[in-house]
């Protein structure tokens, strides 16, 4: 349980920041950047769940808490070292699964690609695909820490269908309101 009687510690007024294991690191480092950007994802569900309705607003808040396990298992650095008691939370195929059954869920009833989409349409669907692109986002710095620090290959796997769902997601509720997709149309514009 977390217990939170103080926020502010003053122990990051020099720049460093402390990981879930004690290690003191630059709060510029690749982790603290990798777990800022999930942390900002969070954040764009929180508005995207404030303009949709219906089971998204569910799916979105149980991924709001994923987010923080993700967030859990970026702050314990994996390590060879001596195991850690209790085992530190990690994110696991489950939940990587069930996004992948929401996806499948959502995408069944839409119209098949023909073109890359411009994001827009509903409040609900620019939320969204703002939300994917912020994941998106996540995803090429997690990437970035996995070239220096091993990583949980579920964290890359699920922010990688977790962008996948949100684009799917700003589709779905874009079709409910009746709105057809805005197609890219290669060079249009010339």
């Amino acid at each position: 349980m977390v217990l939170l009687t103080r926020i502010y510690t003053k122990t990051g007024d020099k720049g460093m920041t402390s990981l879930g294991n004690g290690r003191r690191t630059p709060k510029d480092s690749l982790r603290i950047e990798a777990i800022g950007e999930v942390d900002e994802v969070n954040a764009t569900l929180g508005v995207a769940i404030q303009v949709c309705e219906g089971p998204l607003v569910k799916i979105l808040q149980h991924i709001q808490n994923d987010l923080f396990d993700l967030g859990a298992d970026l702050c314990m650095p994996e390590t060879t070292d001596t195991p850690v008691s209790p085992q530190p939370l990690r994110i696991t195929t489950g939940q990587v699964t069930v996004l992948e059954k929401h996806i499948d869920e959502l995408n069944a009833n839409l119209p098949p690609l023909t073109s890359f989409i411009l994001p827009g349409g509903s409040k609900a669907a620019c939320a969204l695909h703002l939300a994917r692109t912020v994941a998106r986002r996540a995803e090429r710095r997690l990437v970035a820490l996995d070239h220096h620090e091993s990583l949980n290959r579920e964290v890359l796997r699920y922010v990688n269908r977790l962008s996948d769902l949100l684009f799917v997601m700003a589709r779905y509720v874009h079709t409910q309101s009746g709105l057809k997709d805005v197609l890219w149309v290669p060079g249009s514009n010339r």
